[in-house]
């Protein structure tokens, strides 16, 4: 029987037409007898977007007939782009070519515009998958029937709720609704309320619609709960240790987050010779409890990654697992895959070796603690002490190593929302990276490339944690952005993470630092999961994956597996993994791993809605850290809160964008706001429902001014 890469592939490169389904299949010399399954492979391939049917009962490629099969990304004006699954550039889709597509539909396009020097622009002419079945929102009661304005600000037309489908909510509640319908070009979606969250404003509500909104697994199904539980209640048996190495009386400690229960990793060192150090890498070896075709592991795959909101975790293990029985929690034995690498005192590996092993952790410590240990403000106990600071020497030399290829380590700020027992935000903290943050991530990174190289080295399928070239109109765009500042970009047209390295070095400490850092790290690709290795641009690294994380990762745990498989056991993986199963773990795990980066920013940014609403009338300092046509973007210094100055509120001039410079500029006094700018703001305006913190500019002083000093008789609130 053909196979369905032939099928598409004669379409797209050999057939001089579109082909009736006889004729394609005496093409591809399909027998009689397989002529059954061939319709039905056509059928399939059909409904997946890789071949479409055209008038007569044709099939062609959808590249050949000027069609386009991509996911939909649409934008508040209502219009949206089709970023094409082939690569290809985007799509303009205008709102009147949308048709029932909503925001992340898989559709075909057709191109209808496509003229030299201008963007491309079509309409959405099917769609083939749904990105979701449910929809949060806000219901609202009309006379004879109700409706539900989303809170997704990218789905645009509010779901009508036909009478007695409401299931009791009442106006400004905040609902869940299953769709019925999409509706069309005319008519919007329709459907019925699933479950009632609760009134707008109650505690808890507000991240519970980011939950249902973004469609996250909440429940875990009651055979993969009952999986994890007998495991946690059999724990570890004498045949779990047979053939492992025994490390349990090492010197083995985690450090985490404070609050952490999923403890993944653990760090060991030892001096083996004067200049000559053992780091040993433990991970959680979950493989040894997830099995291909479990229950447990088709969950796994299903979430793909754990979810950190602002209030809570959503752990892709039930907790039996994620937060006992993997977890390698302080004086419990624990079952790892331990990678042990020596090291010279340059940070150099002299080599690796690794096992399967039992362990059990001396000590839980937190980043604040093993920071004061290094700093000399605390101690553990002698030997701890002298490991951590062994580590620190260690990890400083490995990023030494890093920066000379030329790594690229954008330090940008993260917030902390602060909450009290009630759900509300008292704080929006700016975290700060230690030295112990570091000395993690360097031995994580460290570990991750020595496991890819060696799986590059053995040629066998895996999963590559991959960083792609940056566009080169985007390193253009940059080139001249740079320029107006007196900087230059080298490198040519394709600069290397070693020109973008030394552009970052040049504005370190200086006013346009973080300008720079924001719209370089705007120029980049987002890092995925591959099965083809190309490296990681921003790490400039040959060869990178993820192996530390399998408590939270499915990459890492699919990873462990295949390490097992091949290092370990030294079986042959076999070539068909590469085909059927490692290219949908892939991309399976890069989707959810972007539903789960924009859930954790939703929760977070509903909270610092929330927390500035007692700031109305404020006066604060800040950055402009975004500048777009209806406004700049300000980054508050007092907290970690980020609002817009719309334009319209600047009524000394008329404000024209300049998006090569990244800025505003007045059309008759001259006077400018760009990224990088201090201001002084005050709030002006908050609103839940849009998510959204308006500002009033006060005054500003260009780059790295301002004094951020407040309104005169403003205390601040806690």
């Amino acid at each position: 029987m053909v196979s369905a890469e032939r099928v598409v592939d004669y379409l797209r490169t050999e057939a001089g037409r579109p082909l009736k389904a006889k004729e394609l299949a005496r093409a591809l010399d399909v027998s009689a007898a397989d002529y059954a399954e061939f319709r039905a492979l056509l059928h399939r391939l059909e409904s997946e977007g890789a071949v479409y049917r055209v008038q007569r009962q044709r099939f062609a490629a959808p590249q050949r007939i000027n069609l386009i099969v991509g996911r939909l990304q649409t934008i508040r004006s209502g219009a949206g782009f089709v970023v094409p699954e082939d690569g290809g550039a985007d799509l303009f889709i205008p709102a009147d070519g949308l048709g029932s597509a909503v925001n992340g539909d898989r559709v075909v396009a057709r191109i209808e515009k496509k003229r030299r020097g201008q963007r491309r622009e079509g309409r959405v002419i099917r769609v083939l998958e749904r990105a979701r079945e449910t929809i949060v929102g806000t219901y609202h009661p009309a006379r004879n029937f109700g409706f539900v304005t989303p809170e997704d600000r990218k789905l645009t037309r509010d779901v009508f709720i036909p009478p007695g489908l409401e299931k009791d909510a009442k106006e400004g509640d905040l609902v869940v609704v299953r769709v019925s319908s999409w509706g069309d070009g005319h008519l919007g979606p329709a459907g019925e309320v699933e479950r009632v969250l609760g009134a707008a404003g109650e505690p808890g509500v507000d991240v519970l619609g980011v939950i249902y909104g973004h469609e996250l697994p909440v429940e875990f199904p009651a055979e993969v709960t009952a999986e994890a539980e007998a495991l946690r209640d059999r724990g570890i048996t004498a045949a779990d240790l047979e053939g492992r190495l025994d490390l349990r009386g090492d010197l083995i400690f985690t450090i985490d987050p404070v609050d952490a229960k999923d403890h993944d990793d653990a760090l060991s060192v030892k001096r083996t010779a004067d200049d000559e150090w053992e780091v040993g890498i433990h991970i959680a070896d979950v493989s040894a409890y997830v099995t291909p075709g479990s229950a447990l592991d088709a969950e796994a795959l299903r979430r793909a990654t754990s979810i950190y909101l602002v209030d809570r975790v959503i752990p892709m293990l039930p907790e039996a697992l994620s937060s006992d029985l993997c977890s390698l929690r302080p004086g419990e034995d624990r079952l790892a895959i331990s990678l042990m690498i020596r090291l010279g005192a340059d940070g150099r590996a002299r080599g690796h070796r690794i096992a399967r092993s039992v362990i059990r952790s001396r000590h839980r410590l937190s980043y604040d603690v093993a920071q004061q240990v290094l700093d000399g403000a605390d101690s553990i106990d002698p030997e701890t002490d002298a490991a951590l600071r062994d580590l620190l020497a260690l990890s400083r030399a490995l990023r030494r190593l890093r920066e000379e290829r030329g790594s690229l380590d954008f330090d940008l700020p993260e917030a902390r929302v602060v909450l009290n027992t009630r759900g509300e935000p008292t704080d929006i903290q700016r975290v700060l990276r230690l030295e112990s943050h570091r000395l993690i991530e360097d031995f994580m990174l460290l570990a991750n490339e020595t496991i890819a190289a060696r799986a590059a080295r053995k040629q066998i399928p895996f999963v590559y944690r991959i960083h792609e070239r940056p566009d080169a109109d985007r390193m253009e765009q940059l080139r001249e952005f740079v320029a107006t500042l007196g900087l230059r970009l080298g490198g040519g047209k394709s600069p290397r993470p070693k020109d973008l390295q030394r552009l970052l070095e040049e504005v370190r400490g200086r006013p346009e630092e973080g300008l720079v850092s924001t719209v370089v790290l705007r120029s980049m690709k987002q890092a995925r999961y591959s099965v083809e290795n190309v490296g990681h641009f921003g790490l400039a690294a040959r060869h990178y994956t993820h192996f530390t994380s399998p408590i939270r990762r499915y990459p890492d745990l699919v990873v462990h597996r295949l390490v097992a498989q091949a290092f370990l056991d030294r079986q042959p993986v076999p070539a068909a993994l590469a085909e059927d199963v490692l290219p949908d773990v892939a991309r399976i795990s890069s989707e959810r791993e972007r539903v789960a980066v924009e859930a954790e920013r939703d929760s977070v940014d509903l909270k610092k809605v929330e927390f500035m609403e007692r700031h109305l009338g404020d006066v604060f300092a800040g950055t402009i850290s975004g500048v777009t046509a209806f406004g700049a973007f300000v980054l508050l210094d007092a907290f970690f809160v980020e609002g817009l100055i719309h334009v319209s509120s600047l009524d000394d001039d008329y404000y024209q964008y300049s998006e090569e410079a990244y800025e505003l500029v007045g059309e008759r006094r001259g006077r400018r706001l760009r990224l990088g700018d201090r201001v002084r703001v005050q709030v002006a305006r908050v609103d839940r429902e849009e998510r959204t913190i308006d500002f009033l500019l006060v005054d500003s002083a260009g780059p790295g001014g301002g004094d951020g000093a407040r309104r005169p008789g403003r205390k601040r609130r806690r």
